[in-house]
């Protein structure tokens, strides 16, 4: 696992500066603590440079940028592709020459062999730079479901890409401007969508897309090469216990895969279904005990999970690690939290993604599995249920009125109505998609009042329904099923998950130098997950993950099976309502007053009302104090170094 990091000169313009490309580099330090590696080439044209932290081949071997044997391919690569050692014999047949037993010297025979078309041959997560002197192209991908990001940008007549914004943002040429329109879809979504990031003109690279730069034109290409139904199949000859054993072998499979290691690893362990089974499957394969890691709060205990992640522990005979934090540790952290991030992730669970992070580091661990993607995959979430029981009953019923009766509703529903429950029956009345994402703040409503009016004029009347349409019509194309809750996991995995949940893993891990592993997101057991339909996974009665359940009861406890979800949550409004809500009150308001994105009077309200969606206005103020009007916020430096 690393941090990577290039300049492209495009044309006849300035040479690679080696200097700004290693203190870009070393800018992500953090991602690669155990080497450092940078190359230019011959004409200057083109630099790759890499931060590395060191998980197979820890010898000098494995040193990046990376050469094939005659130079004419150079690679810059963070990820692991899980199955590499399979292709050593057989590419050695062909007659490459290999000097090291790492994974990025297979990626570079397999785009010798295979070209682009390359990815298809790698089972893992990556972001991949490759410069190729005979096609004088520079190759870029990023893996199938998005768990390692890749950002770039054009400036000064020069390409710049990076693992992280903070290292784009030190090239001279590159300026620090909010997008708009990035900003409007962020109070929606809590994070851009792909392309866009909250940067003008600095971009990302979508999950499951590759691109390539012409050197000389300055034309990149991005195209998608993998869509999450490719490899759907769905077998109505099979049972539902027929798809339960299907989903634990291949579970097993992937968990087994991410057991490649040469430092040691671990789980973080909620005592929920998905960490508690990652724990049991890698248990079942090692010899010694399992790692595990949990986190609570010492001053909200109904949040912490401790009770069923120790008897998890106890069960699974694991060596097991736990922390606690306070809203203190929180507002310590806050500085290192928004620097860490690049651009917001208004997700509170970054915080003690981070600690827990922390905590494996400090006890010499540093590969971790976690459960992300389950709770989309197998419909996890109460608020997906009642989304489902919404579009099955009222929903459909509104939708088909004659128009006039819908405004009427609409208008009635002003006075009846706030919120979530307006913003739906706006949606119904508008013909818009009902289901919007898992991780939702600010309907297109409620912006209209906390957004200011210039900012809305200056977007031009842009919806964050736009965002979703494109999907929609993809999702119509490709499923093999149209039931609602392929349409929700769809959409989560292509939006929610790639740059928001999985962005929070990557940035909160690689800043303790830990490299997560997600089990639930191998692109094989996703295309098995997505052949099945609603009717399976939930059956008639809508029982959240009742296929995954069927899939593991035996393999974990029933009482954790049975159990009732409580999720990962964070006691951010209870925190809001103390010391944290006095500083971010002053600092929203100071905020509002000096700049014109969010109307006060209405960030006011939700501060006095504890609303948790003033958190996620809070992170955005803070990005922009910190990234784009780079002044120091002195309520969040506090001395006190827990946060560290």
């Amino acid at each position: 696992m690393c941090g990577i990091c290039g300049i492209v000169t495009i044309g006849d313009g300035a040479r690679v500066d080696a200097a700004l490309l290693d203190k870009m580099r070393d800018t992500i330090a953090h991602r690669g603590p155990d080497d450092a590696g940078s190359w230019i080439s011959k004409d200057g044209r083109v630099g790759l440079a890499n931060r590395r932290l060191s998980i197979i081949d820890l010898s000098h071997a494995g040193h990046q940028p990376m050469s094939n044997e005659d130079g004419s391919i150079w690679i810059a690569y963070n990820g692991e592709t899980y199955t590499y050692a399979e292709y050593f014999e057989p590419l050695k047949q062909r007659g490459h020459k290999f000097k090291s037993q790492s994974d990025t010297e297979v990626i570079v025979h397999l785009y010798e062999e295979y070209g682009a078309e390359c990815l298809h041959r790698l089972r893992g997560m990556f972001a991949i730079a490759l410069w190729d002197e005979r096609k004088r192209e520079l190759f870029l991908a990023r893996d199938r479901l998005g768990v390692k990001p890749l950002y770039y940008t054009f400036a000064g007549g020069q390409f710049i890409f990076a693992s992280e914004i903070k290292c784009i943002l030190h090239h001279p040429a590159v300026k620090r401007e909010v997008d708009l329109n990035a900003f409007y879809h962020f109070t929606t979504f809590l994070t851009t969508p792909a392309p866009q990031t909250l940067f003008k003109n600095i971009y990302k690279l979508p999950a499951g897309h590759r691109a390539t730069l012409n050197i000389e034109s300055g034309e990149l290409k991005v195209e998608e090469y993998w869509d999450v139904f490719d490899q759907a199949h769905y077998d109505p000859k099979l049972t539902s216990q027929d798809w339960a054993h299907c989903l634990r072998e291949k579970l097993t499979e992937s968990v087994k895969l991410r057991m490649v290691s040469d430092v040691p690893f671990g789980v973080f362990l909620s005592g929920g279904i998905d960490s508690t089974v990652n724990t049991a499957l890698m248990a079942a394969q090692m010899d010694r005990p399992v790692q595990t890691f949990s986190i609570g709060y010492k001053d909200a205990p109904d949040f912490n999970e401790f009770v069923w992640a120790r008897q998890a522990a106890s069960y699974f005979k694991t060596d097991h690690h736990e922390i606690q934090i306070d809203a203190h540790d929180l507002i310590n952290f806050l500085p290192k939290m928004i620097y860490h991030q690049d651009e917001p992730i208004a997700d509170p669970v970054c915080v003690p993604i981070y600690f827990v992070s922390k905590l494996a580091k400090e006890c010499g661990t540093t590969v971790i599995q976690v459960g992300e993607g389950s709770d989309e995959l197998f419909g996890g979430y109460k608020h997906w249920i009642d989304i489902l029981n919404l579009e099955r009953s009222g929903w459909r019923m509104y939708t088909g009125m004659p128009t006039p009766l819908k405004r009427l509703g609409l208008a009635a529903a002003q006075f009846a109505f706030s919120g979530v429950r307006y913003e739906y029956i706006r949606r119904a009345t508008m013909g818009e998609e009902l289901f919007w994402g898992g991780a939702e703040a600010f309907g297109e409503a409620r912006k209209q009042s906390l957004i200011s009016e210039s900012i809305r004029k200056a977007v031009g009347g842009i919806s964050s329904h736009d965002v979703i349409a494109p999907f929609r019509k993809k999702f119509d194309e490709r499923s093999p099923h149209h039931d609602y809750l392929s349409w929700m996991s769809y959409l989560d995995l292509r939006l929610r998950l790639p740059e928001l949940l999985l962005m929070r893993v990557d940035k909160m891990t690689m800043a303790t130098a830990i490299e997560a592993r997600v089990p639930y997101l191998d692109h094989e057991f996703v295309a098995l997950a997505m052949s099945i339909p609603q009717k399976i996974k939930v059956g008639d009665d809508l029982k959240p993950k009742h296929l995954l359940k069927q899939a593991v009861r035996g393999l974990i406890p029933d009482a954790i099976i049975d159990r009732p979800k409580q999720g990962f949550r964070v006691p951010v409004n209870d925190w809001m309502a103390e010391t944290l809500g006095t500083v971010g009150r002053e600092t929203l308001q100071k905020f509002c007053a000096r700049t014109d994105y969010f109307n006060w009077n209405v960030v006011d309200k939700l501060l006095n009302e504890r609303d948790e969606l003033a958190w996620y206005l809070l992170n955005f103020a803070l990005w922009h104090e910190m990234w784009v009007e780079e002044i120091p916020n002195p309520k969040f430096q506090n001395p006190n170094t827990r946060g560290e």
